[in-house]
């Protein structure tokens, strides 16, 4: 199964794309945008582009879509609307926390993902959603203090051939300035593979923050891939921030020894005990099902020592990742809710940072931090004996468009049902477009949270890239966070309607 033909949307089914008329989303003419100040305090983006991010911290929450609208008749363009929004974000919201209001520039990508594999008649309104989230996250920065991104100082800038190490000092040590200026160094010098790699081993270095670190880290970069690296530079300033951040800790942690930190500190040695040749191993369902079982019970410690016995049996990465994929959908059905979801949206961007990193020591340790941080997410919840691998298929009453309707309403009042009745949907369909499709839609009609927006992208996204049967059991377990056609609607797609006929 291709990625390409999974995500690629439609209308979705008839019985779903009737629950909502999107089509007005499709009568867009384009616009420019308008002139604005710099303030001296304030990070300066691209003359090009900062007019437009001075709209939207500018205008009021109630009238900032229907602004948008207007420019999008007269003219502007997807791509700087997404950068306008990112920078936006970055520049007037705190990544610290790395979670709460700060989820409106985490979820960005994945409003840009829902987007791009949407519908024509569809794809804005992720977007205007997410000009939305940023509004609220903007004025609850306001209430807390009103951070704003300053300049860089200039004078603390290393030279080219100093930045990259300079940043890697910084950052063991959880140095705020010199990390700062380090990494404006390296991104007026380096390309964003060369930074990507360096950054992506503190993503996952420690789990404070609930692994946002990390998925702020992908969801950055491959917005940047959609916008332009011209724009990188405010963005990996917010970034490197967030990374350090210590969560109140008073004691360096590059200096203590903290709960949070000693995962990695393992799985450096645990690194060393992997087999070379470890990336040709063999597939194994059975391996999968090993590690579904750690992941059921087993510590942070357990976990990682079982990668190390798989890897150096012979067994494929892939099959690995299947467990951390299936593993997190089980802990969503076990307890549904926020630390199980970020099991999940954690495990996609490991993979994303897996994928795009050359580095074999880095890729050893994204394996083993997936792994010790799975049993974190379960927290103290008990096993009830409810396994992804081991979940029995319920044929749907009705067929075609018809299923497919009745499982998102049994979303609404039986997930454990809808679940059952979507595993043998698959079983019999090989095309999980058209679940795809409904799923997606319902987020639009009924999703009011980043989570649900970040949520239903990472598994759309990571179920094209898991083995068969593992990837129709993850979807499957997706129901206990997605939205059935029984969910309240939210306001925006009136909103939004309005704006853009207005």
């Amino acid at each position: 199964m291709h990625r390409r033909s999974f995500l690629k949307m439609t209308a979705g089914t008839a019985a779903l794309a009737g629950a909502g008329d999107l089509g007005f989303l499709a009568q867009l003419r384009p616009v420019s945008a308008a002139e604005a100040k710099l303030e001296p305090k304030m990070v300066q983006f691209h003359p090009g582009i900062e007019p437009l991010v001075r709209l939207l911290e500018d205008t009021p929450r109630d009238r900032v879509l229907e602004e948008v609208g207007a420019r999008l008749h007269r003219g502007l363009a997807y791509r700087e609307l997404l950068a306008a929004l990112l920078l936006a974000g970055v520049r007037n919201i705190q990544p610290r926390p790395v979670g709460f209001k700060f989820h409106a520039v985490l979820v960005v990508n994945s409003a840009h993902l829902a987007s791009q594999s949407s519908p024509d008649s569809d794809r804005w309104l992720p977007i205007f959603w997410a000009i939305d989230q940023f509004k609220n996250s903007q004025a609850a920065d306001v209430r807390e203090g009103n951070w704003t991104m300053g300049p860089v100082e200039e004078s603390a800038i290393p030279p080219g051939q100093r930045a990259k190490q300079a940043l890697i000092e910084a950052m063991d040590n959880w140095d705020e300035p010199a990390a700062d200026a380090a990494i404006v160094g390296l991104a007026r010098t380096a390309g964003a593979h060369e930074i990507f790699e360096i950054l992506c081993r503190y993503g996952v270095r420690d789990f404070r923050e609930l692994g946002h670190k990390e998925i702020y880290l992908t969801n950055s970069f491959r917005t940047l891939e959609a916008i332009g690296w011209q724009h990188a530079e405010p963005i990996l300033r917010s970034l490197v921030f967030a990374q350090l951040d210590r969560v109140g800790a008073r004691e360096n942690p590059a200096k203590a020894d903290l709960p949070a930190d000693r995962p990695f500190r393992r799985n450096l040695e645990a690194a060393k005990k992997i087999r070379a040749g470890w990336l040709d191993g063999k597939p194994s369902a059975d391996a999968t099902v090993e590690m579904l079982r750690a992941i059921r019970d087993g510590s942070a410690v357990d976990m990682s020592e079982k990668v190390v016995e798989l890897l150096n049996r012979g067994v494929a990465p892939q099959s690995l990742f299947d467990a951390f994929f299936d593993g997190a959908g089980e802990l969503l059905m076990r307890q549904p809710g926020i630390f199980a979801l970020h099991a999940t949206t954690f495990t996609n961007s490991v993979h994303y940072a897996w994928q795009h990193t050359r580095d074999e020591e880095t890729r050893k340790l994204l394996l083993l931090q997936n792994a010790a941080f799975l049993p974190l997410y379960r927290g103290g919840s008990k096993d009830k004996g409810l396994h992804v691998d081991t979940l029995e298929p319920l044929p749907t009453k009705a067929s075609g468009a018809a299923a497919i309707e009745e499982i998102f309403a049994d979303v609404s009042s039986d997930k454990l049902t809808a679940a059952r009745k979507m595993l043998s949907w698959l079983k019999e369909n090989p095309d999980p477009k058209p679940l795809a499709d409904a799923a997606r839609r319902l987020i639009f009609l009924k999703g009011r949270d980043s989570h649900d927006y970040k949520f239903s992208a990472a598994v759309l996204e990571d179920y094209s890239a898991m083995s068969a049967p593992w990837r129709d059991r993850y979807l499957a377990a997706s129901v206990f966070n997605l939205k059935g056609s029984g969910d309240s609607d939210n306001d925006l797609v009136r909103r939004t309607r309005a704006a853009l006929q207005g």
